[in-house]
């Protein structure tokens, strides 16, 4: 299973054409999807009109819900963050370092166009939803 960030779905729902737009757009009725809580909230909270706001709401609450922290994934994710800074990484957001261990923790791959994940993906074995299957 895939799970789309938000940094995906703000460029989708704006009609930004990407390789990771383009990639969304395959998926979408073709694989299992999938939408984290946070990231729900987040590309949610940008719709500035109720009609756009509801089509989204409609298109992403279709997808499987994944709860991305919780006891187990905050403490792991802090974990991920100081191995990373112990290699000279500094994450820049700690959603980020949430969804990235909810999905190292699950073995989903991430579907994404925030730097913020490469780290994951090279030094901590995300799995990008870029990468040739």
């Amino acid at each position: 299973m895939i799970l789309v960030d938000s940094s995906v779905w703000i460029d989708y729902f704006r009609g930004v054409p990407t390789g990771r737009t383009d990639r969304l757009d395959e998926l979408l009725g073709r694989e299992p999807l999938a939408i984290g809580d946070i990231v729900l909230t987040e590309v949610l909270q940008g719709f500035d009109r109720n009609r756009d706001f509801d089509q989204a709401l409609r298109l992403m609450t279709s997808l499987t819900l994944v709860e991305i922290a919780g006891r187990e994934i905050a403490v792991q994710a802090a974990r991920n963050f100081r191995a990373l800074r112990a290699r000279g990484v500094t994450v820049r957001k700690t959603i980020d370092t949430l969804i990235a261990t909810r999905c190292i923790e699950d073995g989903l791959a991430l579907l994404y166009s925030d730097r913020d994940f490469d780290p994951f993906v090279e030094h901590l074995g995300l799995k990008s939803a870029m990468d040739p299957a």
